[in-house]
């Protein structure tokens, strides 16, 4: 039972991660007011990023770049903090985008996020 939970976790963390890099070409309009005005070329800020949920969860895969991809998705979330924190100084409410109350913005940060990067960990080495 417990090899079914891994696997089912494991292939999940790769459907989720390419899922999510997919929408950022289905819906890029929904990325680009989460992306800080500070930080220049959001068009290109959102196309690497949802190129890089794409490849590196497609790495998971392969079993001799697994750990690399592991790590490279943990950067890669971790360059997303910058996008909570805003998101959180914006009230959880972005103009014509997505409007959540700011508790869910920091859910969003402080629970989500971390279980996301728990996540990527434990299946580093699968």
């Amino acid at each position: 039972m417990e090899a079914v939970v891994k696997k089912i976790s494991f292939y999940g963390l790769v459907v989720f991660f390419i899922l999510a890099g997919l929408n950022h070409f289905i819906d890029p309009e929904f990325y680009y007011p989460l992306i800080p005005p500070y930080f220049p070329f959001p068009i290109w800020i959102n196309i690497i990023s949802g190129l890089l949920e794409i490849v590196l969860g497609t790495a998971l895969l392969l079993s001799g770049y697994r750990r690399y991809a592991s790590y490279g998705l943990i950067i890669l979330l971790i360059l997303f903090i910058p996008s909570h924190v805003y998101f959180i100084q914006v009230g959880g409410c972005i103009d014509g985008g997505l409007c959540v109350p700011v508790w869910v913005a920091w859910g969003r940060l402080m629970v989500i996020h971390p279980l996301l990067l728990w996540w990527i960990w434990i299946n580093r080495r699968r």
